[in-house]
């Protein structure tokens, strides 16, 4: 049996690049139990002496930190190392080494990366944009999307217009329903990037059978079922290919991967 882990996740910022690089570095192992605690915004030695303190009341403590004010960060490796608890640095090292290949010296500031600048406010109204045009409310304002999703219901279009729109980039989502036309602007739209996303059908009925099992609406009958569904989806696919639009299967994609593969699209079409 595989012991558990206490993990400790110590930063002097929100603690959201942490959480998503410690994220990533557990993917890669199958067997790691762990139990997680975040401290945000850790700036004083007595924050740490109380952390140190916690780690040495259970077993199997092991911290994870990204502070980036030198001083601090070497506190807490050497009050890690006294108290025999693993630490490990996940910015220190690849500051110094980028410091020395740019040949200037790191500010080291906490926080540095969440300044109100213009990309800050971008992404403020792409979200804002975002947000108001969900789910096809609005479609009369086509032209002021960067990326416009379509897609029939359950293929991501909502979460993936909200990661875009957290990247910066205004998206417009508009679902696909049979015998309804999509918006006449949309075919005549040379600006945005347009994606049709689609799934496997069986995948979409398990998920629709699970969403109108909480609505409890026995009214949807066609909405789960398969042949229904594979028309919608087969029809959708007729949709994307006679516009040229770009496909996007996302049956076994995350948001994150679905995103990234827009975002590369959009690269493409920029070097064309």
């Amino acid at each position: 049996m595989n012991e558990k882990y206490n993990v400790y996740l110590v930063s002097d910022s929100t603690g959201e690049t942490l959480d998503r690089i410690f994220l990533s570095l557990k993917s890669q192992f199958e067997n790691f139990e762990y139990n997680k605690k975040e401290f945000a915004f850790v700036r004083t030695e007595q924050q740490i002496d109380k952390i140190i303190k916690e780690c040495n009341e259970v077993e199997n403590s092991l911290i994870l930190y990204t502070i980036v004010e030198t001083k601090l960060a070497k506190y807490i490796s050497n009050q890690s190392q006294k108290h025999n608890v693993p630490c490990f640095g996940i910015l220190g090292n690849l500051i110094l080494s980028f410091s020395k290949l740019l040949n200037q010296k790191a500010i080291h500031k906490p926080s540095a990366q969440h300044v109100l600048d213009d990309d800050y406010y971008k992404r403020i109204e792409a979200i804002q944009f975002t947000m108001s045009h969900d789910d096809g409310k609005k479609v009369d304002d086509i032209d002021s999307a960067d990326i416009i999703l379509l897609g029939v219901s359950r293929t991501s279009k909502t979460p993936t217009s909200i990661y875009l729109a957290n990247r910066g980039f205004k998206t417009i989502n508009i679902p696909l329903v049979l015998e309804q036309k999509v918006p006449e602007n949309l075919t005549k739209n040379k600006s945005a990037c347009i994606i049709g996303l689609v799934a496997d059908p069986e995948r979409l009925a398990d998920i629709r059978r699970n969403r109108v099992a909480i609505m409890k609406d026995p009214k949807l009958k066609d909405y789960t079922n398969l042949d229904f569904i594979r028309k919608e989806v087969s029809d959708s696919k007729i949709l994307f290919k006679k516009n040229n639009w770009p496909i996007i299967d996302v049956t076994r994609r995350s948001v994150e991967e679905t995103a990234a593969s827009i975002l590369k699209i959009i690269e493409i079409k920029k070097h064309r």
